[in-house]
C-alpha cells in the first residue's frame, strides 16, 4: 500500500512534532525553574527562621560576656587596690620598725645579706 501523504503534509507534521517537542521542553524548563524557586524559597525561609531564633540568643550571650568582662575588670581593680594598700602598709610598718629598733633592723639586714651571700656561693659551687 502506498502512503497518501504528500510532501507538504509530511513537512507540516514534522513542524507540528518539532513545535510539540519545543513546547514540551519549554514546559519542562518552566516546571524545573518553578521547583527550584520553591526550594530556594523554603531554604530562604528556614535560614530566616534560624536567624530569628539565634539572634536573641547571640545577643544574650554577648551581653553576658560583656557583663563578665566588666565584673572581672572590677575584681582585678579591687584586688590591685588591696595589694597596693597592703604594700604601703608593709612599707609603713617596716619604716616604723627601723625607726623604733635601728640596731635590730641593721642586724637583721646584715643576717639576711649574709644568708643570701652564702646561698649564692653554695649555688655557684654546685654548678662548677
Amino acid at each position: 500500500m502506498m502512503s497518501t501523504t504528500t510532501p507538504t503534509s509530511g513537512a507540516a507534521t514534522a513542524n507540528r512534532l518539532a513545535d510539540q517537542v519545543a513546547q514540551s521542553a519549554d514546559d519542562t524548563i518552566k516546571a524545573t525553574q518553578r521547583v527550584a524557586n520553591e526550594a530556594l524559597d523554603r531554604l530562604s525561609d528556614k535560614v530566616q527562621e534560624t536567624h530569628d531564633k539565634a539572634a536573641p540568643k547571640l545577643v544574650r550571650m554577648a551581653e553576658k560576656a560583656e557583663h563578665l568582662v566588666r565584673r572581672s575588670s572590677d575584681v582585678l581593680r579591687d584586688g590591685s587596690h588591696q595589694v597596693r594598700e597592703k604594700a604601703v602598709l608593709a612599707s609603713d610598718r617596716t619604716i616604723a620598725y627601723i625607726k623604733d629598733e635601728p640596731v635590730k633592723a641593721v642586724l637583721i639586714a646584715a643576717a639576711a645579706g649574709a644568708a643570701m651571700l652564702a646561698l649564692v656561693n653554695l649555688m655557684s659551687r654546685s654548678r662548677h
